[in-house]
């Protein structure tokens, strides 16, 4: 559904072109829809060339897109969950058949290697693989003779249009645990994904048609701020999904929520990797190097600070830096990279300028990103290990999101429990660890929504739910798995009787068992 136009956009090397560029459209009841006076443009950052336009839907385009959904609703609501559930089995098929065009769409517009775009596309395939289960996820409960003659029973049912606002580091994972989970409950959705790397989002939608799903059930806009505030503002809008930052995700949740609408909204992260003295150093060493270095470090499960315990720290940070420099740093198409860029040139800037502070703030930058050897063009910044950090300096407080390792020393466990706890955020944290009971003590008193033991990136798997603590997550409700049917249904009660007509009688008191 993609479109090639005329269309002026700026070259890697700041020169104004006019010259045919694929467009990305809108999806609004299944047709592709190109408006807006106002464009983004999108990046491959590995190169810095411009590889797409995007419009940017104004309030009418949005306004079009929850009118679709709303018409939909009622019929959509009325399919059987067979039938739902057919759509998701076929999706599920489209996409493992296809997974390589997908993943390749990721790793143009968000940079990252083709194998951790893969491996985004299978962690999204098992929530699919759960809302294919929706027959069992959405029974309700029944309560035979709770007084004499009289029944009680509980039923899901939907909220009504939904939206669903996602991030640009996982353009395909994101979208698949939101959205798959809304429709499979009987929602129709309007999505609206990060204008940075909005493809992957467009072949999914494209995909969902192709498996059946009704058209007006999934509709697309893209946009920046003035399209997201006028979903949110939509008053046939029940319910908003969010992953991003932590003041956008606070922001959203204030502004849904005075409107009264149920909002789950997921922020920033800072997490934490505890380093016991009897820890396999070597092991913790490449957990640290993998988790944190990953997809460029732009992902909200990854480990930013390290936290050796004891005397280790020296041995540990040695480790790690001899790891550090045989990482192969390029483009994600090329399959001996194991690093890609960061997602835009603004990025790039910011992390280096907390990288720059670092050093002012009283930390050591054992290794320099900075001064690597980097592809001359994109938006590369190599992995960076910083010593000696702690809070209060701006490279603990801020979420750097890109390729920076920190290191926080402690001198005993508590303390390393003392400082998570004390974080503004608390998405996951890890403890490597030997000991059976030191982990069981963290596990029990860290104050963090996901905990790893000897795992460095605890993303539980789609049976379970995924979501933080603190200011990493506002609203209860987390995401994916069983609380995802929670917040994408509402329970109804009904208490039913059939008395005989001899029965009836007027009985003005508060009625018991």
């Amino acid at each position: 559904m993609t479109q090639v136009v005329p269309d002026t956009h700026t070259n890697p090397n700041g020169d104004v072109a006019d010259t045919p560029v694929r467009v990305v459209p809108h999806i609004i009841n299944g047709h592709p829809l190109v408006e807006g006076e106002r464009r983004g443009e999108v990046f491959n950052p590995a190169t810095g060339a411009v590889t797409a336009s995007l419009p940017f839907a104004t309030t009418a385009t949005v306004n079009a897109a929850v009118s679709a959904a709303q018409a939909v609703a009622p019929a959509w609501r009325a399919t059987g969950l067979a039938r739902r559930a057919a759509v998701m089995f076929k999706l599920h098929e489209i996409i493992t058949s296809r997974k390589d065009e997908l993943a390749a769409l990721i790793t143009e517009e968000q940079g990252k290697v083709l194998s951790d775009a893969a491996g985004e596309i299978a962690r999204g395939l098992e929530n699919v693989e759960f809302c294919a289960g929706l027959v069992h996820h959405m029974k309700g409960e029944f309560l035979e003779q709770a007084a004499a003659g009289l029944d009680v029973h509980q039923v899901r049912q939907p909220l009504g249009v939904v939206a669903c606002i996602t991030p640009f580091n996982f353009p395909a994972m994101v979208p698949l645990w939101m959205i798959t989970t809304a429709i499979a409950a009987g929602n129709t959705v309007v999505l609206k994904p990060s204008e940075k790397d909005p493809s992957a989002v467009n072949w999914i939608v494209e995909a969902f048609h192709e498996a059946g799903l009704p058209e007006g059930v999934l509709n697309l806009i893209h946009g920046d701020r003035e399209a997201v505030e006028a979903l949110i503002d939509d008053p046939r809008v029940q319910a908003v999904s969010f992953v991003g930052s932590t003041p956008i995700a606070q922001s959203i949740y204030t502004r849904a929520t005075a409107l009264g609408k149920r909002v789950q909204a997921l922020g920033g992260a800072k997490n934490h990797m505890v380093v016991m003295p009897d820890a396999d150093l070597d092991a913790a060493a490449d957990a640290a190097v993998s988790a944190g270095y990953g997809a460029a470090g732009e992902r909200c499960m990854a480990i930013s600070v390290v936290v050796p315990v004891g005397d280790i720290a020296d041995d540990l940070i040695a480790k790690i830096s001899s790891r550090i420099t045989d990482l192969t740093i390029g483009e994600g198409t090329d399959p001996d990279s194991e690093m890609g860029p960061v997602i835009t040139s603004a990025a790039k800037e910011r992390i280096e300028g907390l990288i720059a502070g670092s050093s002012d703030s009283g930390a050591e930058v054992v290794v320099d990103g900075r001064s690597v050897d980097l592809p001359d063009e994109g938006f590369f910044i190599g992995p960076t290990l910083i010593d000696h950090v702690k809070p209060g300096m701006p490279v603990y407080d801020e979420e750097i999101f890109g390729p920076v390792l920190s290191v926080a020393r402690v001198g005993h466990f508590d303390e390393a429990v003392e400082l998570i706890n004390s974080c503004q955020y608390a998405n996951g944290t890890a403890i490597f660890t030997r000991d059976g009971r030191t982990a069981r003590e963290f596990e029990f008193a860290i104050e963090v929504g996901m905990v790893g033991i000897n795992v460095p990136i605890p993303v539980p798997i789609g049976a379970f739910s995924f979501g933080g603590w603190k200011k990493s997550l506002f609203g209860d409700t987390h995401m994916y798995g069983p609380e995802s049917f929670n917040f994408y249904t509402r329970r109804k009660v009904v208490t039913s009787r059939w008395p005989q007509p001899d029965e009836s009688r007027i009985n003005l008191g508060f009625p018991t068992n």
